[in-house]
């Protein structure tokens, strides 16, 4: 369940409250009862970190995924004239 921040327009409380998406936002102030409990637009409480997805397929302006890739250098590599000769270590010999 996401944490959702309110501010009271008349008495200035702020508070933080754990609801469902799917409920009703609070609209009376738990400190003075002012029907001016407002919900705040607040950043998101998370952080992408690390070498995910995001960073690794579509940080660059390449836009062809690795997939793609490995594929194009099999083809490109079987259809060479000195094929099976690469050096070693791959799918060509």
């Amino acid at each position: 369940m996401p944490i959702y921040a309110y501010r009271c327009e008349s008495c200035g409380v702020e508070k933080e409250h754990l609801q469902k998406m799917s409920d009703a936002p609070f609209t009376d102030c738990p400190a003075c009862g002012a029907a001016t409990y407002r919900k705040q637009l607040t950043a998101a409480g998370f952080q992408l970190k690390g070498t995910g997805w995001y960073a690794t397929d579509f940080k660059g302006g390449s836009t062809a995924t690795p997939a793609a890739k490995a594929a194009a250098s099999k083809e490109s590599a079987g259809s060479s004239s000195d094929a099976g000769t690469c050096g070693g270590g791959c799918a060509c010999h």
